[in-house]
């Protein structure tokens, strides 16, 4: 994974950059001590780090502003960063950059039960964002496995999602207005308190960005009544291609669960050993909630375990309790953790059409196999959203290289059947060179055109998202 060479003129500048950031933040809020750097060297994407220019921790969207206009002054790109959990790369420094965190940036601003709002700083952590409201009965969907410890701002950039996306939807479904700071300390207000905003869908556009157009600040997000009740079963078969099929089955028959997630051998071991679920061993499982009353619970659960005993299950059972359903969840969400005890790995987020799961399950089998590596799948398979692990050892010569192949096989075969190269973890590093694999030329132009408008110095995350060949020419321009 090849990064622009840092610009030495601004190397250079080191100290006069530091002293005008200083002006405009208090002195704990910025960070140059190359000891210090090293914490923010990467994100969760480890296998490639650089200690940043220096970092800022600004408390407002005033101080944020203050410190993108000196950047912009002195020409000094600037990565923001939430909570540092991007698994593509996306706040991967350069040595030539400022960091933007916005961890400090945590307060609840303002509540509306009856419009079903709560405006936040970004910093705020994705759980602790029904922790502020769950007591009145409310809560925030999206809720990506990383909720504990990921920020508002990241799931904004990267539009995250979550094991529940499949009825409540993704980021941009749950996010209703944005304070966003541009690149020259501009500030802008999109969106509000309200259903939809008229003109462009300029709110659409900045979510799912990944930094490239602005820093957001503040977001104002939908929040929900909680259900009256919610219920899993969990379904295991002996193959993957027919637990992938009964997915399928489940989407067609017009039933929407809250949540459909898949876990196969390698993982169910993984986070049965790490948490005690007790979960069966067998080749591929699901884990299928629904919502609303007793009796529409023990209706869809109905329906659907019919649907996956046509399939010859190995097992299939349906809560009967809170403890129950906790422990059907306990290994799903602390899958990521089990995983790494195991070995290495690198984690992909390709979406295909729910229709493919079983084929795609069989080819990333397949693909694994001729690798001579080991890829573990935990995914969100109601809306198609893949999370394979590519399990290899850092330790070895060349296997992070043959680890990387294999993935970029996986999110090639993705596209090829129809999907994309990425449902919520954004683009980043880790898939940049693979966007023409998605999109031709006019189609990259179309989108570096956006660019332009928010950020025609092409300073904001300058490395991530395009092609390095593809945006040279925008970037040296902007070095002149």
């Amino acid at each position: 994974m090849q990064m622009p060479e840092p610009d030495g003129r601004i190397l250079s500048r080191k100290a006069e950059v530091v002293r005008r950031l200083a002006e405009v933040l208090s002195d704990d809020a910025l960070i140059h001590a190359p000891e210090e750097l090293r914490a923010y060297e990467c994100d969760a994407l480890t296998a490639y780090a650089c200690p940043p220019l220096a970092v800022v921790l600004p408390v407002s969207t005033e101080e944020v502003a203050a410190c993108l206009k000196v950047c912009h002054e002195e020409r000094v790109p600037v990565v923001p960063r939430g909570s540092g959990t991007s698994l593509a790369g996306g706040a991967l420094p350069t040595a030539d950059c400022v960091i933007l965190g916005v961890s400090r940036m945590t307060e609840v601003l303002e509540t509306d039960y009856a419009d079903r709002i709560i405006r936040v700083q970004t910093g705020r952590t994705n759980l602790s964002v029904t922790g502020a409201v769950e007591a009145d009965g409310f809560f925030y969907a999206p809720d990506p496995s990383s909720q504990l410890a990921c920020a508002i701002a990241g799931n904004i950039a990267m539009n995250s999602g979550g094991a529940h996306c499949l009825k409540y939807g993704v980021t941009t479904n749950n996010l209703l207005g944005a304070t966003v700071v541009l690149m020259d300390g501009t500030v802008v207000e999109l969106g509000g308190a309200h259903m939809d905003a008229g003109g462009l869908d300029l709110l659409g556009l900045v979510c799912g960005s990944e930094g490239q157009l602005g820093v957001v600040t503040e977001a104002t997000l939908r929040i929900l009544p909680k259900p009256e009740g919610a219920r899993p079963c969990l379904i295991g078969f002996d193959a993957s291609e027919t637990a992938g099929q009964c997915v399928s089955d489940i989407i067609k028959v017009g039933i929407l669960p809250v949540a459909i997630e898949f876990m196969d051998r390698p993982c169910i071991r993984a986070t049965d050993d790490f948490s005690g679920a007790g979960y069966p061993d067998c080749a591929a499982m699901l884990i299928v909630e629904v919502e609303g009353s007793d009796a529409e619970i023990d209706e869809q659960l109905g329906v659907i375990t019919q649907i996956a005993r046509r399939l010859d299950p190995v097992e299939v059972r349906v809560s009967q309790s809170e403890e129950e359903s906790a422990r059907i969840w306990l290994g799903r969400k602390s899958a990521f953790g089990a995983m790494g005890q195991l070995n290495d790995y690198i984690c992909l987020d390709g979406t295909i059409p729910v229709g493919e799961l079983p084929h795609v399950l069989r080819r990333i089998g397949e693909m694994a196999k001729g690798y001579g590596l080991e890829v573990a799948n935990v995914f969100h398979a109601g809306d198609g959203n893949m999370h394979p692990l590519i399990l290899f050892n850092a330790n070895e010569d060349g296997q992070l290289e043959t680890a990387e192949r294999l993935g970029e096989d996986i999110l090639r075969l993705c596209v090829e059947v129809g999907g994309c190269l990425t449902g919520e973890h954004g683009v980043g590093v880790e898939k940049r060179d693979l966007m023409a694999a998605q999109f031709d030329v006019p189609d990259l132009e179309a989108q570096m055109r956006v660019k332009d408008v928010f950020d025609p110095g092409w300073l904001l995350n300058p490395a991530k998202v395009f092609p390095l060949e593809t945006s040279a020419a925008r970037r040296a321009v902007a070095a002149e």
